[in-house]
């Protein structure tokens, strides 16, 4: 390897052989302690030590770091405590996750890093999107985030790259090229010579480096990161590497080639850093002897430590608690001045009374600025706001899932707009894997809304129709609105806004211009979690929301004897469940109305709480009323025939009569 070329002080050079030296020893142990059954799994970083320590080495301590399993390198230089490190592998309290995520898949606020999930994919995003907080607090800072040679298949990677290009936003996007993904070569993987052409694409600035030479790594990128701070844009990075050890160790190398490996040991990055060093008479067998028993003695004593900690201890009712950041409630009462607006204006005002609240708020999602939104919803925002904080996406609703994600870890508060609800599917996994279990991994909330136009009877088919609240009130860790009038949408969009956790906030489509409400004029609040009962009577007890409201209160005014409790349940997750139980306690009766297909929707949960809870006070089995079993059809006599507005009438008086 070349490394005399590089102008590097010998002090600085001593201290990236540390730095490497400290991860290599670490793993080595760790490797012995796997084989002891005292840890449950390692995925080994040997031989790419020089990535991690070179790029975090050239960053400033205040910019963040996304590593991925393979970068313990990273964590070990910038100072996090080895006993904590050693605690989280092992699953217990002191690590970072208490004991309910494992090896690396955890953030610290502390030390900026943030971990990967297993879908690895919308970390990328989320590193776009805490740059962009970056750009916006006039902060001149890069944010390095890591991903594998089999990782730029994912459809993530390429939004991250197209978001972050368009954006000219200051990400490092370093590719470890190692050779292998688990047991697939490159040669399966990618058709391109290098990796780093991929970035030619964004019209992206792309680099292609010796992931062995820690100078090279080094210097290359302490250069970019300097030049990315005065010229804040994407810039590309491929190391070229190998992965010595295992995707894991179970997994084994027997479908490596034997000369392959012979290659790659020879271009070991410690052991040639080691030889240059030597040659150059900058490291004497003393000092390294010398470093060796520290490290040695800092491990031992740090593990000494992990291994006294006792196992990991909880209770139902704390894990229970650990799911959503505590929320404080700012009770703001509406005003008296009121107009009457339709549902469509009520969210729009509520949404940009949040913006003048709060300075921090940005609202993505497809054509919202200048157009305004398909629905209207944010005309004329830009020109209050500015396009920096009213911003046009390109159609990658994961990467901007992820990037409201990389806002709300950088300080901001964000509002998406799914342009359609059905197009949630495409940012899926980040918002039940990533949004949803960050706080109970380890404690760093997201605070981030995402708009749901939803639901049919507007003749718009199978894609533009659904209500898929289903898909998230099973996701532990999401909150999920859905109003069915303007005064309640307003103040609880509000209320989502200040929320730190993060918030599905349905918005049904056909009672956008249809419903009409005198609201206040003013910024107010409503709380979270409150249903409410719109009608009152002993005979029965009808729970739903959105557009079921309208629908059972057009049946109540058709059927004028039937007297019964209305109850609009407003938010799904949490759900009140007790004003529920409460009603039916005094009816006896209960059917629950969604416009949601029947199997699998919240009807189906609503029916088995109050059957465990309410039993002895039934007079008739809990019945439920949803939409066919079919996707939702476009004529709109298929679609009258596939929504239960029609069925609800003659299921209710059944019951009635039961």
């Amino acid at each position: 390897m070349q490394y005399a070329k590089y102008n590097v002080s010998n002090e600085l050079k001593l201290s990236l052989y540390k730095s490497m030296l400290k991860p290599r020893m670490i793993e080595e142990k760790m490797l012995i302690l796997l084989r002891q059954g005292k840890i449950s799994k390692w995925f080994s970083g040997i031989g790419q030590e020089a990535i991690s320590v070179g790029v975090a080495m050239a960053m400033d301590t205040e910019e963040y770091i996304l590593p991925m399993h393979r970068n313990l390198g990273v964590f070990t230089t910038r100072g996090i405590p080895l006993n904590r490190l050693f605690s989280q592998w092992q699953g217990k309290a002191n690590g970072f996750t208490n004991g309910r995520d494992r090896s690396f898949h955890f953030g610290t606020q502390e030390y900026k890093i943030v971990g990967m999930i297993s879908h690895l994919g919308p970390q990328l995003g989320v590193a776009d999107g805490i740059a962009l907080a970056d750009i916006l607090q006039e902060q001149k800072r890069v944010t390095a985030v890591f991903t594998g040679e089999g990782g730029t298949s994912e459809g993530d990677f390429h939004e991250a790259l197209n978001v972050a290009a368009v954006w000219d936003l200051p990400v490092l996007f370093c590719i470890e090229n190692n050779g292998y993904g688990l047991s697939t070569p490159i040669n399966e993987q990618f058709k391109c010579e290098h990796l780093a052409d991929k970035g030619i694409g964004y019209g992206m600035e792309s680099h292609t480096i010796d992931g062995n030479n820690i100078l090279e790594v080094y210097t290359q990128i302490d250069k970019l990161c300097k030049s990315i701070r005065k010229e804040p844009r994407p810039v590309l990075v491929e190391f070229k590497t190998f992965r010595m050890r295992g995707h894991e160790e179970a997994s084994g190398t027997k479908y490596v080639p034997r000369e392959l490996m012979d290659h790659w040991a020879a271009k070991d990055p410690l052991e040639n850093y080691v030889e240059h060093l030597r040659n150059e008479n900058i490291l004497t067998e003393e000092q390294e002897v010398l470093f060796k028993k520290e490290i040695i003695h800092e491990i031992d004593e740090n593990l000494k430590m992990a291994f006294s900690e006792k196992a990991v201890s909880s209770t139902e009712i704390k894990e229970l608690s650990s799911v959503y950041k505590t929320s404080v409630f700012e009770d703001i009462k509406p005003n008296k001045i009121v107009n009457n607006i339709r549902l469509v204006d009520a969210i729009s005002e509520g949404l940009k009374q949040s913006m003048e609240k709060h300075d921090n708020l940005v609202i993505m999602g497809q054509d919202i600025a200048d157009y305004g939104g398909v629905f209207k919803i944010t005309e004329g925002f830009m020109e209050v706001f500015g396009k920096e904080r009213v911003r046009n996406t390109p159609i990658c609703e994961s990467a901007i899932v992820s990037a409201a994600m990389g806002l709300s870890i950088n300080g901001m508060k964000a509002v998406m707009e799914m342009q359609f609800a059905d197009f949630a599917s495409t940012g899926f996994n980040p918002i039940v894997n990533y949004l949803a279990k960050s706080y109970y991994r380890w404690t760093e909330n997201a605070d981030v809304v995402i708009r749901m136009p939803c639901g049919g009877g507007v003749a718009a088919g199978p894609f533009h129709s659904q209500t898929n609240e289903a898909w998230f009130t099973k996701t532990p860790g999401l909150k999920v609105i859905y109003p069915a009038f303007p005064y309640d949408a307003k103040g609880l969009l509000a209320a989502a806004i200040n929320d730190p956790n993060p918030v599905l906030f349905f918005e049904h489509k056909a009672l956008y211009r249809s419903i009409y409400q005198n609201v206040p004029m003013d910024y107010y609040t409503l709380e979270i979690g409150k249903a409410n009962i719109l009608n009152e009577g002993d005979a029965i007890s009808i729970v739903t929301y959105g557009v079921g409201v309208h629908w059972a209160l057009e049946v109540l005014e058709n059927n004028s004897d039937i007297t019964a409790d209305l109850i609009d349940l407003c938010s799904l997750q949490p759900l009140d469940i007790e004003t529920v139980f409460t009603s039916v306690r005094k009816t006896g009766k209960l059917i629950i109305l969604h416009e949601d297909s029947l199997f699998g929707g919240i009807a189906s949960d609503i029916s088995a709480m109050v059957m465990e809870n309410c039993f002895e006070y039934l007079d008739a089995p809990v019945k439920r009323v949803g939409s066919l079993e079919t996707p939702i059809p476009f004529a709109k006599n298929l679609e009258d025939i596939y929504l239960p507005k029609s069925r609800f009438e003659f299921a209710l008086k059944e019951l009635l009569a039961y």
